[in-house]
């Protein structure tokens, strides 16, 4: 099992770590600042260095038995396993994902339906709703405004399979569920705000999304609205 340093600090940009295997053009280390793709959230990139080489890791999978598999490019250098690498994540890249991922935690506490897809990238990001309804962009957009210039705190905790069983409202993802079997689940709390399982990587405050906006709003179905947000900077 890979250690999972990004659930603890998200604000990790590089790491030391041993390397357990190389199979193939993936590379398992015994603990990583990766974050790997899942739950809407891209994979990490960044680059693998140890003495007398390096490789850039163009994607990040999570394999079997809790390893995480940073992928290179079929013809790049591999280090050798059990050698010493220092891993290094594109920063600015996983950053605008941290403020992407928080500001749509923001927008499901504003609209507060159930959540039927969701997708994040640097440029632009989304969720889906299950609703009929319209939206008034302008009062949602000031509604959200607000919410980042409160500068909420937020933090992630742990809770039992049991107590989230116990407290089925907290998840608002329709299609998705938490993922359960290893005794614990991740919670994102934004005081105040919002609490809801979620594995992602955020911000320490809501003030640091910065400049957000709704983008379009796109109808899916006779249930289902897409609302895209933007960062302008």
């Amino acid at each position: 099992m890979t250690e999972q340093l990004f659930r603890e600090d998200s604000y990790l940009k590089e790491c030391d770590a041993v390397v357990v295997t190389v199979d193939d053009n993936a590379i398992v280390l015994d603990r990583t600042v990766f974050y790997p793709m899942g739950g809407g959230q891209p994979a990490d990139t960044g680059t693998i260095h140890w003495d007398g080489g390096s490789a850039t890791v163009i994607d990040t999978r999570y394999g079997d038995g809790g390893a995480i598999r940073h992928i290179v490019a079929a013809d790049a250098a591999r280090p050798q396993a059990g050698g010493q690498v220092r891993a290094s994540i594109d920063w600015d890249r996983r950053y605008r994902h941290m403020r992407m991922h928080t500001a749509l935690h923001l927008l499901g506490s504003i609209l507060k339906y159930g959540v039927t897809g969701g997708n994040i990238s640097a440029e632009k990001s989304r969720l889906d709703f299950d609703m009929e309804d319209t939206i008034d962009k302008e009062e949602v957009g000031r509604a959200l405004k607000t919410l980042v210039e409160e500068n909420h705190l937020v933090s992630c905790r742990w809770i039992t399979d049991e107590e989230l069983e116990a407290q089925p409202d907290l998840v608002r993802t329709m299609s998705v569920q938490p993922p359960k079997g290893a005794g614990k689940v991740r919670l994102l709390e934004i005081e105040g705000v919002d609490l809801q399982p979620c594995g992602g990587t955020h911000l320490k405050s809501t003030g640091e999304v910065g400049q957000v906006r709704i983008g379009k709003v796109e109808k899916k179905g006779k249930r289902n609205r897409r609302v895209n947000i933007h960062l302008d900077d």
